[in-house]
């Protein structure tokens, strides 16, 4: 889901700037309604993560932060605003049912204050002279690197050694091919003049044998 950010500005162009960060639609339109009134220049925001880039830019004069909010959380958005601008005014926003999470939060990340929602004008009212009073020191920040770790990217150099040597050439005899009992297989032309040779050896010792038959018994 894509972070949201919308601008409501009011005619004083020197008129204090709010971020107000909730992914309440409704509950962003109702604050939006009362800082307007209060002729602040609003800007709206949906994400936690976001909601910090917002801070760096606009350096707002204060942030109405509500603590369940998507990608990081309300208490660590605010930590991590109070790391980038010490005087970061805050004011915390939850339902009653998250008292004692924005009481503490309250105190981690030295929030002027906290709301509970749903947020009415009277609300705000009634704790205005808190929220332009002093604000208070922020003890979280000390933890604020083992509550929220940030992944450095470290380059390795890999020794990779000496490279390896080139194998040997290696050569390939060729083997005979099988012979396949019942294959007709054609006779090479060195076997047939063997054969040839053999023939007429025998030819030939078999007239020295019947000449020689003939000659002992008188026959020539």
């Amino acid at each position: 889901m894509l972070a949201m950010v919308r601008v409501s500005d009011v005619a004083d162009e020197e008129a204090p700037t709010v971020l107000l960060v909730d992914n309440n639609k409704m509950s962003l339109h109702r604050l939006t309604n009362i800082f307007r009134q209060r002729e602040f220049n609003v800007v709206t925001c949906d994400d936690g993560d976001r909601a910090v880039d917002e801070y760096i830019r606009l350096d707002p004069e204060l942030v109405v932060l509500a603590l369940d909010i998507p990608s990081l959380d309300g208490h660590l958005a605010a930590l991590e605003m109070r790391e980038h601008g010490n005087d970061c005014r805050i004011l915390f926003s939850a339902p009653k049912r998250q008292a004692q999470l924005a009481t503490d939060a309250t105190h981690s990340a030295g929030a002027v204050g906290w709301v509970e929602k749903p947020i009415t004008a009277s609300a705000i009212d009634s704790i205005w002279s808190l929220v332009l009073g002093p604000i208070p020191d922020a003890p979280g920040l000390q933890d604020l690197d083992n509550i929220h770790p940030v992944e450095e990217m470290i380059e390795v150099e890999v020794d990779e050694g000496p490279l390896p040597l080139p194998l040997p050439s290696i050569e390939i005899q060729t083997l005979p091919q099988p012979v396949i009992v019942g294959q007709k297989t054609q006779p090479t032309k060195r076997s047939s003049k063997s054969k040839r040779l053999l023939l007429v050896l025998v030819m030939f010792t078999g007239l020295g044998v019947a000449g020689w038959y003939a000659w002992s018994n008188g026959l020539v």
